[in-house]
């Protein structure tokens, strides 16, 4: 049983924010004058169980789901996170499993996620400039260096690896080529994420945004023309190419190039609401269900309701939006 939405969109992905929390303060996700230190996180009694995230993705299972990625906030702040990892690879040998996480932390955890049945990690990175770095992650405690040698770990463990950089006018552009050698160097796929509007804090503006084609041009002015790449399945977010060199570079142009037609993720936030845009500005409580034993039919049939009803298209329709549209913040409900 395949669950299409009004688009005919079928649910595919799954992402899961497993916290609200997070060790860094990005400008573009948390800014720390909305998140500053009296901010109040979510109790961990209103956290989803790992028992009921199982439940909640076993439930869709039977309606095509393939891929489930845990989010957060940061989702290694959450204890134990291998046990929920071990859990959900126990639902099925071919549910595909992802991780993103700032990589602050990914060093101490990579081997353990990886022989938990854990298959690929994105890792954001905006900066290799430690003070440019330090500025967009609002952090000093964790270095560029530091999200590297979590990268080169990951690898080491035999997990697929990926990078996210977001790029903002004025503040990073000038990082777009150091990452893109760091990451050729690697081996690794570099995904360059348009600056976007989502939640109501980052103080968002068109103006800041450079566009895919812009950053597309400096890497073929670097690396030489990119080819698009071949057998790039219909819902992937990022357009991607590769170099002569069979290089990755990938770029997620929400803005400029949107790709709401072809959407098939929805969202569970950390306590336990389902969204189906990224832009949403509420979600469908699941937590009560499931904290009144509900079925995994039960769960189904909820979810199928709420999707089946789903017309969401806001990337194709951010202008007739703007200043009128409450969102749910990115941290609340990972990317």
């Amino acid at each position: 049983m395949t669950l299409l939405d009004r688009q005919a969109r079928p649910l595919r992905d799954l992402r899961i924010s497993i916290t609200d929390r997070c060790n860094f303060r990005c400008t573009y996700c948390m800014p720390r004058e909305h998140f500053g230190s009296d901010h109040v996180f979510l109790p961990r009694s209103d956290l989803l169980t790992y028992e009921e995230i199982v439940t909640v993705v076993e439930s869709l299972l039977p309606a095509g789901l393939e891929k489930v990625r845990l989010t957060g906030g940061e989702p290694l702040l959450r204890s134990d996170v291998t046990v929920l990892v071990r859990l959900l690879k126990a639902t099925g040998p071919h549910l595909d499993l992802a991780l993103t996480t700032n990589g602050a932390l990914l060093s101490k955890h990579a081997k353990e996620l990886a022989d938990a049945g854990l298959n690929r990690v994105t890792v954001s990175l905006d900066a290799l400039n430690p003070t440019t770095f330090a500025a967009m992650a609002d952090t000093t405690k964790t270095t560029p260096s530091d999200v590297l040698d979590g990268i080169d770990t990951a690898m080491k463990a035999g997990l697929g690896v990926k990078v996210n950089t977001v790029v903002r006018r004025g503040v990073n552009e000038s990082e777009i080529l150091p990452l893109a050698e760091a990451c050729a160097q690697r081996g690794v796929p570099l995904r360059f994420v348009e600056f976007m509007d989502v939640g109501n804090t980052n103080a968002w503006e068109m103006a800041e945004v450079v566009s895919g084609a812009e950053v597309r041009t400096l890497i073929e002015q670097r690396f030489g023309p990119l080819t698009p790449h071949q057998g790039q399945g219909l819902h992937e977010v990022a357009r991607r190419f590769t170099t002569a060199d069979g290089q990755e570079f990938g770029f997620i142009n929400s803005v400029t190039q949107p790709f709401c037609g072809d959407c098939s993720r929805a969202r569970l936030s950390a306590n336990g609401s389902l969204y189906t845009c990224l832009f949403s500005s509420s979600g469908n409580d699941l937590k009560a269900m499931l904290r009144m034993q509900a079925t995994t039919d039960d769960i189904r049939a909820a979810i199928k309701r709420v999707w089946t009803d789903r017309n969401d298209r806001y990337s194709m329709e951010r202008q007739e939006h703007q200043g009128s549209t409450q969102k749910v913040e990115m941290s609340f409900i990972g990317g």
